[in-house]
């Protein structure tokens, strides 16, 4: 079914009238000379402009595209909103398979469209768009972050994503154990790309032992040949999160890492991952927390590249960032205080105090 655009009467549903929705502008972008076609959602720009990565994946439908967008839009609001950013939230996906169809007049084309908004939306590197790519668009857009220092940028913001991940798990440790380190505990880390990487250089010397997993055999084995003592290799997700005597589980892959299949099979005591959208459906944050299982929102302990890339707006300063994704350690323990005074999971005390900020901005 569709409307008298032509667009799935579902999206649309989605876009005015459902939970999921209340964004403030979506566009779509086509550039039939480069193959583009691409989609621009501004949840809110409340606390200033939007800001969010640029995602370039192969999606089944338009409307699966259109669909993600919205979502990760949503995400972002909040995520800058707890980051104390003063940006409002944004995304945007390009359709298609990056390794097929990613050329240097497509970017340029994309550029074309973000600046059209001017300044409304800022974007950044997100799946599928890396720093050189941040570098073309911002030849047709200055609202561009990501880009590498010989562009005047900050580069891969991995680092600091990882970092405040390390602050977020540090806080669990507090919460839950009593004490800020990592030492001693085992921590299985899915996903051991751009974050997971760096996130288990920060168990190591924090005294962890990291169980890892990922789909890619040759990212497992660099990560084996760096440390060679201290970690392991589990044959796959599945066998990570049923792996005994895991304390903390992190996703750092794809979103939805967390459903109705693999939380009654987590041995963890915590949940703290890089990856975005990591609770498949809403409920699970509550099964979660009746198995007592501690979940830090994924959009609060990943915000260090957020942090990153809006700094870049004002001239980059690395220990000026740093400093403020520490600061991540501070917010997960606020978080976990206003979920045990409030009665309810960590997730939705994260939204509340998200939203109570963003609620501010439009009353001022």
């Amino acid at each position: 079914m569709t409307d008298v655009t032509g667009a799935p009467a579902d999206v649309l549903h989605t876009l005015f009238h459902s939970d999921q929705g209340g964004h403030e502008q979506v566009v779509l972008c086509q550039d039939r000379a480069s193959g583009l076609k691409a989609v621009i959602a501004l949840h809110s720009t409340a606390l200033g402009p939007a800001l969010g990565g640029t995602r370039f994946y192969p999606y089944a439908t338009e409307a699966e595209a259109v669909a993600d967008a919205l979502n990760l839009a949503r995400g972002m609001s909040y995520k800058n909103a707890m980051a104390g950013l003063d940006h409002g939230g944004g995304k945007a996906v390009i359709i298609g398979d990056p390794e097929q169809i990613k050329t240097e007049e497509l970017l340029l084309a994309y550029g074309r469209f973000v600046a059209s908004l001017g300044g409304r939306y800022v974007t950044a590197c997100d799946v599928g768009t890396y720093v050189a790519d941040m570098d073309v668009v911002a030849r047709e857009c200055r609202w561009t972050t990501g880009r590498s220092p010989e562009n005047g940028g900050a580069g891969d913001s991995s680092v600091l994503t990882a970092f405040g991940v390390f602050q977020g798990m540090r806080a669990c440790a507090q919460h839950l154990w009593g004490d800020p380190t990592l030492r001693g505990r085992r921590v299985g880390v899915a996903g051991v790309g751009k974050v997971g990487r760096h996130l288990v250089d920060h168990l190591r010397a924090d005294g962890a032992e990291v169980v890892i997993t990922d789909v890619r055999a040759d990212a497992v084995r660099r990560i084996l040949d760096r440390h060679p003592a201290g970690v392991t290799a589990a044959a796959d997700t599945e066998a990570l999160i049923r792996t005994e005597g895991l304390d903390i589980y992190a996703p750092c892959a794809l979103g939805g890492a967390l459903d109705d299949a693999t939380v009654p099979a987590l041995t963890a005591r915590v949940v703290c991952g890089a990856a975005n959208n990591q609770l498949a459906h809403p409920g699970v944050e509550k099964d979660l927390a009746d198995r007592g299982i501690l979940y830090a929102p994924d959009y609060v302990v990943n915000a260090g590249g957020v942090i990153q890339v809006a700094d870049e707006l004002h001239g980059f300063d690395f220990d000026r960032c740093k400093a403020k994704a520490a600061k991540i350690f501070d917010t997960t323990l606020a978080i976990f205080a206003r979920a045990k005074e409030d009665g309810i999971p960590p997730a939705a005390a994260a939204d509340r105090i998200a939203e109570q900020r963003m609620a501010e901005a439009r009353a001022h």
